[in-house]
């Protein structure tokens, strides 16, 4: 059993800023990789938005580059989304992504979501 809480989220205008958050908590063995995905309006798919892997390596999409920040808490299960110079495209509910594993194997492993965070930007 795996909760991941997301906050931070909320309505800004073009070229503000804003810092997500993502906690997990629960009974797990570990938590592997973590990231953010965005589902825009009328859309089913989630999209990447950037990952910290376990490792401590990290990914963004190129759409965010240079904007966005993930950052990962050394120790904790806890990530965190800075996003700066936000345009309107931005505009999507944000969910907070962690792989999970439930004993020391590194697999089987599954996947967790939060519930997600509304981020809307205004021209």
């Amino acid at each position: 059993q795996v909760q991941l809480v997301e906050s931070g989220g909320g309505v800004v205008q073009a070229g503000g800023s804003l810092r997500l958050s993502c906690a997990a908590s629960g009974d797990f063995f570990r938590i592997g990789d973590m990231g953010w995905y965005r589902r825009t309006p009328g859309s089913e798919d989630r999209d990447l938005v950037a990952e910290a892997k376990i490792n401590g390596k990290t990914e963004y999409a190129d759409s965010v580059k240079g904007r966005f920040t993930i950052s990962r808490e050394i120790g904790q299960n806890t990530i965190y989304l800075e996003m700066t110079n936000l345009q309107v495209e931005d505009t999507a509910t944000y969910y907070c992504n962690a792989e999970v594993h439930s004993t020391d194997k590194w697999y089987p492993m599954t996947d967790a979501w939060g519930q997600g965070t509304q981020v809307t930007v205004s021209s």
